[in-house]
């Protein structure tokens, strides 16, 4: 699909600082990991293995999948999300998702009770 000029306005409002190079999935990553929102959860998910609170966990690792499905299955740019995708000013969240999964697993698996087999 090539740009169209419905289109043209969407990277100077999604990405003004956009140089004109494809977005890799790196840069995307790096993007919506320095949102305020996920600085933020990133702290919480500090405190929760710093205090090891198995509830805070949880409430953690619910903000954390809201956040994800914000940004990929609801688009709240009321679909330029997609056309900047078209144009390369936008990234896959592929490497996005991939870590805040393995933030999610960690906290889970961290602040897990222990089993005893006796």
């Amino acid at each position: 699909m090539l740009p169209l000029p419905a289109w043209a306005g969407v990277c100077e409002t999604l990405r003004p600082t956009w140089d004109g190079t494809p977005v890799s999935a790196w840069q995307e990553a790096i993007w919506l990991l320095g949102t305020p929102i996920s600085l933020f959860l990133l702290l919480a998910s500090a405190l929760v293995i710093r205090f090891r609170r198995s509830w805070a966990a949880l409430a953690v690792i619910l903000a954390w999948s809201f956040l994800v499905s914000a940004f990929t299955f609801y688009d709240p740019t009321g679909g330029q999300r997609t056309a900047a995708a078209a144009e390369g000013c936008v990234g896959s969240p592929v490497l996005f998702i991939a870590v805040v999964g393995a933030i999610c697993v960690g906290l889970l698996v961290y602040t897990g009770k222990a089993v005893d087999k006796a």
